[in-house]
């Protein structure tokens, strides 16, 4: 029994010092975000400033702003948004990192 025990205070350590795929992908999200969209869009603690395009924060929070919705955003033309065109494997990680940023309610279930 202790072994078990054991065994599963190791697995459990593991996955927490092991990011999942799904963390790797936001992480490669949020480097596309910082090199591509910060520029219009406000971070989480500036101030309100209605000549910038709002934090990614506040957009995910909206109704309707699931993965669906991002998927399909993205791959369409939004002006001035057209002048930063994408990969597809971009796109994808840039969806995970905007899920990543939702609260744990709107996550769950």
């Amino acid at each position: 029994m202790k072994t078990l025990h054991l065994a599963a205070i190791a697995i459990a350590a593991l996955c927490w010092a092991y990011p999942t795929k799904a963390d790797d992908a936001a992480a490669r999200g949020e480097k596309v975000v910082d090199q591509w969209c910060r520029l219009c869009h406000l971070r989480a603690a500036d101030p309100p400033n209605p000549d910038m395009a709002p934090p990614y924060e506040e957009i995910v929070e909206r109704p309707g702003r699931d993965e669906a919705y991002f998927v399909r955003f993205l791959e369409e033309d939004h002006f001035p948004m057209t002048i930063y065109r994408l990969f597809d494997d971009e796109k994808r990680d840039v969806v995970a990192y905007l899920l990543s940023l939702k609260s744990q309610e709107r996550r769950a279930p």
